[in-house]
């Protein structure tokens, strides 16, 4: 008897999903419970396993986007293929970030049309500028793997960058000859995720009026306290104390001393939140992506860091849960991490406020009539200017500021 494997339900708003990565292949026997196909959406990433035993047929490839509901395999249930047989491909492993274990052989990519990879393998590629025809490929039947073009990427930089060619100015229809060594550009299909992205950016400054005001702060404090607590932190709690978890929680104490921000709009009404669920963005190599820490304000720092840190684990491994990014009332984004001096935040409708954290840079500071030097961060607030006002907004910035100044006060509730 045949059995459907279908595209599963993961969030009212998502109505399709693309074939990402198929685990098992197109004739593999396959046991219940076994993970046999990963699906993109544009928030997350979902594993589908097997409901029963049997022999998988593919009815999709990967790339494709369907439908919620729509039928991707059939499972052909039957007795498990002779011992013998038993040793598929994928059983010597087709995860990406696998490699070959001891007296494993490697199969070179096959020759003579497109290399066979993995998605995130083929968008690695295009990203660096790695030729998969030429990288031999560790997974299951000689399959291009991340690992591998990691790899590859490595020893091409290793090798020194290419000399660019020089711009010449030709005379008036000569044409410039053909590249050399392959096309001009590459065009590629944008993935749900950053198509949602896209979207997203576009619906907020389309339909909110936006406004950042910013300020700066003195890190010193901060970086003392932190530096003078970590080791019984981490003895105690088993995890770092960043900086985040102090920005969570000044940004708690400015929602409730300035309300207005802790709103959002719907239609001609005006919804207040009385509590305080903090997105934080977070980078990944499939997009931006915003985990939301609940009920913050009665969070510990440790349990705020643990939170936020088991985020940034799952979104690496493409195992973040849609509930996971619902919700929220306020979101930070630290562009500091990446080297940004200062920027705009955009918006995360229907959210009203946002927060840029940047780089933290030694500055000459007044301190009490003396120019002394100090760590500095700017801070950026964008705001929606439809509800919050620019005195709400100035007094919420330098609420936050004050707390990163006088870290102390947040800890006794000051």
């Amino acid at each position: 008897m045949s059995h459907e494997l279908t595209i599963p339900a993961v969030g009212e708003s998502i109505a399709t999903a693309t074939i990402g990565q198929w685990h098992k292949a197109d004739g593999d026997y396959v046991r219940s419970g076994e993970v046999v196909l990963t699906i993109e959406t544009d928030k997350i990433s979902t594993e589908l396993e097997a409901d029963r035993d049997g022999v998988l047929r593919q009815v999709a490839s990967e790339g494709d986007e369907l439908e919620i509901g729509a039928v991707v395999a059939t499972i052909e249930e039957g007795e498990a293929p002779a011992e013998s047989d038993a040793e598929e491909p994928s059983a010597r492993g087709t995860q990406e970030d696998e490699s070959p274990g001891e007296g494993g052989t490697q199969s070179p990519a096959p020759q003579g049309g497109e290399a066979k990879a993995t998605p995130v393998a083929r968008r690695m590629a295009d990203d660096r500028g790695v030729d998969l025809g030429s990288v031999t490929g560790t997974g299951a039947g000689g399959r291009v793997t991340k690992a591998d073009v990691a790899a590859a990427s490595a020893t091409q930089s290793s090798e020194g960058p290419s000399t660019p060619p020089l711009s010449v100015v030709r005379p008036a229809g000569e044409t410039a000859p053909e590249a050399a060594g392959g096309e001009r550009t590459t065009r590629r299909k944008m993935t749900p995720l950053r198509r949602k992205i896209a979207e997203h950016l576009v619906n907020a400054q389309q339909s909110a009026a936006i406004l950042t005001t910013f300020n700066e702060c003195d890190m010193s404090r901060v970086m003392a306290l932190r530096k003078e607590v970590q080791e019984d932190f981490v003895g105690r709690h088993g995890i770092k104390l960043g900086f985040m978890s102090f920005f969570i929680k000044a940004v708690v104490d400015a929602l409730q001393a300035v309300p207005q921000v802790n709103a959002r709009i719907e239609g001609d009404e005006i919804v207040e939140n009385h509590f305080c669920d903090i997105g934080v963005a977070v980078g990944t190599e499939r997009g931006l992506i915003v985990p939301v820490v609940c009920d913050c304000e009665g969070k510990s720092f440790a349990e705020i860091e643990q939170t936020i840190a088991g985020y940034a684990k799952a979104a690496r491994e493409g195992t973040i849960q849609f509930d996971d990014l619902q919700g929220g009332v306020f979101t930070i984004t630290n562009g500091g991490i990446y080297g940004s001096l200062l920027s705009t935040p955009i918006l995360n409708p229907p959210q009203s406020g946002i927060l840029g954290m940047h780089s933290i840079q030694e500055r000459p500071v007044a301190v009490a009539g003396e120019v002394v030097i100090r760590p500095m961060m700017y801070l950026a607030l964008s705001y929606d200017h439809r509800i919050v006002d620019g005195k709400e907004a100035v007094t919420f910035l330098v609420r936050v500021k004050d707390c990163i100044e006088n870290p102390d006060r947040m800890l006794v509730g000051a």
